[in-house]
């Protein structure tokens, strides 16, 4: 009987997975719900979908995004490769057509002769079988498939058989292996219903090209903004909601409700933009990020909101350029699952009750889009050598691989929630370094070094290759 893994999700971290495993010779079932059903956020049928944003943050090296995607760079991912081809204009970012992005994706898993795509619902997962099982469904999981992994989880760490199946709870509980928060997505507009010549081009502190469009404020456009977007009426909540945002994620209404000048150190900072017009840093500023290729469309960067459609219209119309946009579309609310990984997780992304289900991605617990194929790209291979009866060899805690599913794996579970890969999650240097650039780039060079001594030393069980 030949390898086979089975991976229900083809998002970002399903379709690495997926690719992984096909290169390492392991037959591949890829389930994909869509368009049988589809989400609340999802707007096509195509793998890797981007939803909140375009970018696949900062290429600048030696920051903890570059860590990471070099790390990827080395271990062979497909869809980094394929975000290098789409990238669009974006300063010292990594942003993508995402149109564009997700086409390529369909198309280079869905020819891959050794991966199967079966557009169906999974609503149930063998966790004792002979196949090997990755749920990369991402936060948008469904209610039906939610619940199968709530009975997987109801053991916690242990394994448990005769625990009753329950259902997903709707609020935070920290005893249970389920958690959530809510995500946001940011509006697009139209390029061509910008007024630009009360806008300019620049990237902050000129790093990389200048591919973002700033609409300037004054202290008095400033402030009647604020007052418009407190008063701005919200979705209404449902009964049994109980918002819990993601903090690096938060809609502009709810940082704005935290003081008057938050959303100037926050999305609409105007450090490092000084306006070449004037020779003057703005008040506050809006950046605009374009969109696709074609840059016909660019998106209001960090401005995810919880407001009414009417009611974005007539706020965001007062930002300085934007006075006739045309919304393509406008910010929206969705809500995101996760499980509990430290309670739920090995090192390995396998689960502590059923080592023959792995999870990767952001229902795993991570954060990011850049995260989230990391993840795939690690269940891919762990999910290959378990099918192959190869030994799995986690990641090195100094590697930025390593520093995510650690953190994923060890933070406090009473108190988790998902996180960024950031110079934080990697260990501290043994040399106390006070120079802020020259501490990162010794981070990163020591995270690299072991990086590719665990590729090393993995060998067959982590490269491509025959099986």
């Amino acid at each position: 009987m030949s390898a086979r893994v089975r991976i229900i999700g083809a998002g970002l971290a399903g379709s690495e997975a997926a690719w992984q495993c096909a290169r390492r010779g392991v037959e591949v079932e890829l389930f994909e719900m869509r368009p049988v059903r589809s989400t609340p956020a999802h707007q096509t049928a195509d793998f890797a979908e981007l939803v909140c944003s375009n970018s696949l943050k900062s290429d600048s090296e030696n920051t903890a995004p570059w860590l990471l995607k070099e790390e990827m760079r080395r271990a062979g991912s497909r869809l980094l490769e394929i975000a290098r081809e789409c990238a669009v204009p974006a300063g010292h970012a990594l942003a993508v057509d995402r149109v564009a992005f997700a086409a390529k994706v369909t198309e280079a898993v869905s020819r891959e002769g050794r991966i199967t795509v079966r557009r169906e619902e999974v609503t149930s997962v063998e966790e004792d079988g002979p196949e090997v099982t990755v749920i990369a469904t991402g936060p948008l999981t469904s209610e039906a498939l939610a619940e199968e992994i709530a009975r997987l989880s109801a053991g916690g760490g242990e394994s448990n058989p005769d625990r009753a199946s329950r259902p997903l709870p709707h609020n935070q509980d920290l005893h249970s292996p389920h958690l959530y928060f809510y995500d946001s997505i940011s509006p697009i507009v139209e390029a061509d219903s910008i007024d630009m010549s009360r806008v300019y081009m620049a990237a902050r502190y000129d790093k990389g090209s200048a591919d973002y469009i700033n609409c300037p404020m004054t202290a008095e456009e400033y402030g009647r903004f604020y007052d418009a977007l407190l008063a701005a009426q919200s979705v209404e909540e449902r009964d049994w909601e109980k918002l819990n945002y993601f903090e690096s994620c938060l809609p502009i209404e709810e940082i704005a409700r935290r003081g008057r000048d938050t959303l100037r150190f926050g999305p609409m900072k105007p450090v490092g933009l000084k306006d070449p017009r004037t020779g003057r840093m703005p008040y506050a500023v809006v950046q605009l990020r374009q969109e696709n290729l074609r840059a016909d469309s660019y998106n209001l960067v960090g401005f995810q909101n919880h407001l009414k459609f009417g009611e974005q219209a007539r706020v965001l119309r007062l930002i300085p350029g934007l006075e006739n946009a045309r919304f393509l579309r406008y910010g929206q609310i969705h809500r995101n699952t996760y499980i509990n990984g430290p309670a739920l997780l090995r090192e390995t992304l396998q689960m502590k009750a059923h080592p023959r289900v792995l999870f990767a991605g952001q229902i795993c617990g991570v954060e990011g889009y850049v995260e989230s194929i990391a993840t795939g790209l690690m269940a891919g291979m762990h999910a290959a050598a378990l099918a192959l009866g190869n030994e799995l060899v986690p990641p090195p805690r100094a590697s930025a691989f390593g520093s995510l599913t650690h953190y994923v794996t060890h933070a406090d579970a009473k108190n988790f929630q998902p996180a960024n890969i950031t110079f934080d999650l990697l260990p501290a240097l043994e040399k106390k370094i006070r120079d802020r650039k020259e501490r990162h780039r010794l981070q990163c060079e020591a995270a690299l070094k072991e990086f590719d001594g665990w590729m090393d030393r993995a060998g067959a069980a982590l490269r491509a290759g025959t099986p």
